[in-house]
């Protein structure tokens, strides 16, 4: 069991304090449903114990909102009495933590029950889960998280793009800018740092299209478990050096109103028992298999929503020609549709799967994209034709959710996320979002005044 979670042992933790001698307090955190890092800081000395047999901790961790207030509703707060479960050391996520002025250390943690079961809440698990899926077939998925940030700086109690230049200048669009790259250089400098300092796999690094947006691409893994353990590490490396900035790194989904939105773009393959992408063809198109995959990819989209889209925020982001797509539909080299099947060497054919945003729980997006993909493989399913052109201008026939409610909905009387993710961790998450929902539906906002004070 722990060798397919990837359990840290006692060799790498002894490697890490003999390296690196001055680090003498470790942040330790577990990534809870809604994506949020959540932990506590310790000192090195107590490294020895959590290695050896874990760190208790209240299991109602994994039961929290997006703000940290206790959901009852999940099962993990007074139904257990509070009680704690045991966190383990991810192999490989122990590293340095640059950003931070005194040495320091992070390591990333996942959860188990009091029966030693990986906790059913744990969202990392639930990626484990698929995964174990295409292993039973002998198949190895390929991946690849290519995450949209914003970075911004406040300026009289609003955040503005952040970047060289007047104010004014600032809010021009400018996509591919390098005049951009180099106004925040000292930024993207200390990220490529962290990154190296912890093994991350960062690439080609862009301004997109609004101000203030960049892209850095992580290298796709044949590992998909370790390749969404990086991203996640990457996203706190983000924040880490923008804040040592005097910045703010943005994840939301759609932080301005009048401004393209940040999604997470998962590139996803497949290798057989030989290595060898099952996806590969000279035709632009893929092989069979690519098709098949794309194809339970649009079956099950929508009611997959609440994952990719698990935020009254997200679903501002879903603007027609903003570069965020609206439906189930799949083209090649086609950035209007939801999967596209990017140019390039035959042997590095794979789909591009759009729809989630940069706010999305990364181990939950990956496994229900890849669960997807394992349902249309199974099924050979037919996704119908590529689209080509402006896939905005298309009739959509299936549409997805509009609204946060109707994707909540959804999701609850989804078979496939019951299945793909497990009906344990589908109540949990449910019951995170519905409290969620009924707290945000509740809060009176400065556009209601705006609206409807005198009117």
């Amino acid at each position: 069991m722990t060798e397919r979670i990837r359990i840290a042992d006692g060799a790498e933790l002894a490697t890490f304090l003999a390296r690196y001698p001055d680090v003498q307090q470790v942040q330790i955190f577990i990534t809870d449903p809604s994506g949020v890092p959540r932990g506590k800081a310790v000192r090195r000395e107590e490294l020895v114990r959590i290695f050896d047999s874990g760190r208790q901790v209240a299991g109602s961790i994994l039961g929290l909102d997006i703000t940290g207030q206790d959901v009852d509703d999940t099962g993990l707060v007074w139904d257990t009495g509070d009680a704690d479960m045991c966190a383990r050391p991810i192999a490989g996520t122990l590293v340095r933590a640059p950003w931070l002025a005194a040495p320091t250390a992070q390591l990333m943690l996942t959860m188990f029950d009091g029966r030693g079961a990986p906790a059913a809440a744990d969202p990392r698990h639930c990626l484990v889960r698929v995964l174990e899926r295409f292993a039973a077939e002998g198949l190895r998925p390929v991946v690849a998280c290519e995450l949209e940030f914003y970075l911004l700086r406040e300026e009289g109690g609003r955040l503005s793009p952040a970047g060289g230049g007047r104010a004014g200048e600032r809010q021009k669009i400018d996509a591919y800018s390098l005049q951009r790259l180099d106004d925040l250089a000292p930024v993207f400098d200390e990220i490529y740092r962290a990154a190296d300092a912890q093994g991350l796999p960062t690439e080609t690094l862009m301004s997109e299209y609004s101000p203030g947006q960049f892209e850095i691409t992580l290298h796709h893994r044949d590992d998909a478990l370790r390749a969404v353990d990086e991203a996640v590490m990457f996203k706190r490396a983000v924040r880490g050096a923008a804040q040592k900035h005097g910045l703010v790194a943005c994840f939301m989904a759609k932080p301005f109103t009048a401004r393209a939105g940040s999604g997470l773009h998962v590139h996803v393959s497949v290798n057989d028992a030989r290595g060898v992408n099952v996806f590969a063809s000279d035709d632009p198109a893929g092989t069979p298999e690519l098709r098949h995959a794309i194809a339970g990819m649009k079956q099950t989209m929508a009611e997959s929503m609440a994952v990719f889209a698990p935020n009254a925020n997200s679903y501002r982001r879903f603007v027609s020609e903003s570069y965020a797509p609206v439906a189930p539909i799949w083209g090649i080299n086609n950035r209007s549709v939801s999967l596209r099947v990017p140019a390039g060497p035959a042997v590095s054919r794979h789909v591009e799967h759009r729809i989630a945003g940069a706010d999305a729980n990364l181990y939950l997006a990956v496994a229900s994209v890849l669960a997807a993909a394992a349902h249309g493989l199974e099924r050979r399913l037919d996704p119908g034709p590529p689209v080509s052109g402006n896939g905005y201008a298309l009739p959509m026939k299936q549409e997805l959710p509009r609204t946060w409610r109707e994707a909540l909905d959804g999701a609850a009387s989804s078979d496939f996320l019951a299945s793909a993710l497990s009906p344990e961790f589908v109540k949990v998450f449910l019951a995170i979002k519905e409290q969620e929902f009924t707290r945000f539906s509740a809060e009176v906002s400065d556009l209601d005044y705006a609206w409807y004070l005198r009117n």
